[in-house]
């Protein structure tokens, strides 16, 4: 698979990890809008493919598929990022759940129920859960919350790379992830169930449902609710 230069043979690598993007794809789409096209995020992370192939150096000690699966996620989120494909009212409708999840945790000591987060924010349950179904993007760390505190644009594309040359951010990721275990064993009992099918074992959305027997929406709200339970807990980290 290399040339004679010793160099990685690019359509033989494009060919053979081409699936390993369209599962980073399926992955990221199903956290993402509906107006995302699946297609799209293939394209960029083709693209991405095709230069860690390029620049890849196996003395480096790292393999390529873990090489490659930073700069195909890399590709997908500077597309997203550019794109703004979270407009700006469902960021601020995720926000106030948000706020609201937090406010009667702060209160209350515990994880509040759907009611509870409806009541606080002034909507009946039925249009809490609409709502929940509305904001299905929301992510655990939003784009812009990956620049710098001095509006550093450029920290997302050092976030993607190749963390064994960042021990700061391989610090700050192991705190992150410290955080978001405890968090996670803090969520009501079926949303965790959720949180582990999609996030541990790769199950989507329908699978999911067949297993709690519910309807594939309702996973997503769960799923949702989830997010903005764990953001909210996660603000200060």
């Amino acid at each position: 698979m290399y040339t004679a230069t010793g160099r990685l043979e690019t359509n033989a690598m494009l060919k053979q990890y081409s699936p390993l993007v369209r599962r980073l794809a399926h992955q990221m789409i199903a956290k993402l809008p509906a107006n995302v096209e699946i297609d799209d995020l293939i394209q960029v992370g083709m693209i991405g493919l095709a230069d860690a192939s390029t620049r890849f150096d196996a003395a480096q000690g790292v393999q390529f598929e873990t090489f490659a699966t930073q700069r195909i996620r890399g590709a997908m989120l500077d597309e997203l990022r550019g794109a703004d494909w979270m407009s700006r009212g469902s960021r601020k409708q995720q926000r106030e759940i948000e706020t609201a999840v937090r406010k009667l945790e702060q209160a209350h000591g515990r994880a509040p129920a759907e009611s509870d987060i409806a009541r606080e924010m002034g909507i009946t349950l039925t249009a809490y859960q609409e709502l929940l179904g509305k904001v299905r993007g929301t992510q655990l760390v939003y784009l812009e919350d990956m620049s710098g505190d001095d509006g550093d644009h450029d920290f997302l594309d050092r976030h993607v790379a190749d963390e064994n040359e960042n021990p700061l951010g391989m610090l700050q990721d192991r705190r992150m992830r410290e955080a978001l275990i405890a968090a996670i064993k803090l969520l009501p009992e079926r949303e965790q169930f959720v949180m582990s099918m999609y996030y541990e074992q790769d199950m989507n959305l329908k699978e999911i449902a067949a297993v709690i027997g519910v309807t594939e929406s309702r996973v997503c709200q769960l799923h949702s609710q989830s997010i903005a339970r764990l953001r909210a807990r996660l603000r200060d980290h």
